[in-house]
């Protein structure tokens, strides 16, 4: 999961800083808005910085996703009633991926997806839950949840602005981080499979640990006391730098996550969005299950009617953008027409040349199908691709996998 820096909530007069603000302005960071946050967005050249991530070690402060704890003796049950996705099975240390949904009168609301995990659970047997939430939509999430809590057995607590999440992201990541442990958190780490997650003490600070990224390669996220941030990432950049690791901004994180073929909340996903046409039906457990949402998911399921996702190779460097329109391409019954729009495109570094993700009509979706792009005021070729675009090399470490 991940967010687009469009908020679709009103901005507040100045923007939020995460504990690692003051650092990122004092080394280089372009500092900019984003989802109301004054976040780096490139330090000096974003594909730089997309690079050294796939190579070797990109460092991220992704401080501004929401962190969110629930616990108490109903919070397993009251949280597999909230959330698209199974939570009864989770076991201590794991992550899924979801959806936080809600009910309206006439369709389905996504208000964001989201991690929901499982920590380890109180002496008492008690379980304790966390979400993490994209920025943008982290106060509407918070508002609907405690909305919706119990009158006793389940606290909900944002943790979001005493802590930090720093990503660190490429083949050597888990490497150096494991480095900056002692022996028995060097272990756990090295032993995490995706999606799951451990405490440990890193760089003589104590954290929580998850291998778990939006950019497509091999991982940790790592959430420490706000206090403790700079200390924790200034190990982790000293670790890195000798393999070609960097800081790096939001925009290499945005690149990074295109060509993983991951969809964005903002972009991809919309509030009103149909997630099996975005294929992301791993995300919703309709059998045997009732949460908010889940009637209008049925149907939608059924009906397998809506604009599906797609990859589109354009073969060039001109990228398209957001909002451009997709045309059925020569030959095709509909040539010419509307068939589609953009939701995510760029220049995709690793591959050297543009991609886009977009949403078209199911006839034109099968890959090898030629369609056209209108850029401003050309047409520019693509051809419908599988997704991902990028899949890390096979003994690269483990391959992205949902929890």
């Amino acid at each position: 999961m991940s967010e687009s820096a469009t908020s679709p909530l009103p901005r507040p007069t100045s923007l939020r800083e995460t504990a690692l603000c003051p650092w990122h302005a004092a080394h280089g960071g372009r500092m900019v808005d984003f989802a109301g946050w004054n976040m780096p967005v490139q330090y000096a050249s974003i594909v730089d910085e997309h690079l050294a991530t796939r190579s070797s070690v990109g460092l991220f402060d992704v401080s501004h996703m929401g962190r969110l704890s629930v616990t108490g003796p109903g919070a397993l049950a009251w949280l597999e009633s909230m959330l698209t996705r199974k939570v009864a099975g989770i076991v201590p240390g794991q992550f899924r991926y979801t959806l936080v949904t809600a009910d309206a009168p006439t369709a389905l609301v996504i208000l964001d997806d989201a991690l929901v995990s499982r920590d380890t659970d109180a002496t008492d047997g008690t379980p304790r839950m966390g979400l993490v939430v994209n920025a943008g939509n982290r106060e509407r999430v918070v508002a609907w949840l405690r909305s919706r809590l119990p009158v006793s057995g389940v606290e909900l607590v944002d943790h979001t602005l005493d802590t930090a999440m720093i990503a660190v992201q490429g083949p050597s990541a888990v490497d150096v981080v494991a480095g900056l442990c002692p022996g028995d958190s060097c272990t756990r780490i090295r032993a995490l499979g995706n999606y799951r997650g451990t405490s440990a003490t890193v760089a003589g600070h104590a954290a929580a640990v998850s291998r778990t990224g939006y950019t497509g390669e091999d991982g940790v996220e790592v959430t420490v006391a706000a206090r403790d941030a700079v200390a924790v990432w200034e190990a982790i950049l000293a670790a890195a730098a000798p393999l070609g690791g960097r800081p790096c901004g939001l925009g290499a994180r945005d690149t990074l996550r295109l060509e993983a073929g991951m969809p964005l909340y903002g972009h991809e996903l919309l509030s009103h969005s149909d997630p099996f046409a975005l294929g992301l039906g791993l995300a919703v457990n309709l059998e045997g299950r009732t949460f908010p949402g889940c009637t209008a998911l049925a149907t939608l399921k059924a009906q397998k009617t809506a604009r599906v996702r797609v990859g589109l190779d354009l073969g060039s460097k001109r990228s398209a953008r957001e909002g451009n329109v997709v045309l059925a391409g020569a030959g095709h019954t509909l040539a010419g027409g509307e068939v589609g729009v953009v939701t995510s495109g760029s220049f995709a570094p690793t591959i050297g040349h543009a991609v886009a993700m977009a949403l078209i009509e199911p006839a034109l979706a099968a890959e090898g199908t030629a369609v056209e792009i209108a850029i401003r005021d050309a047409r520019q070729p693509a051809r419908v691709v599988g997704l991902p675009f990028y899949r890390r090399p096979a003994g690269g470490g483990k391959p992205p996998a949902a929890g």
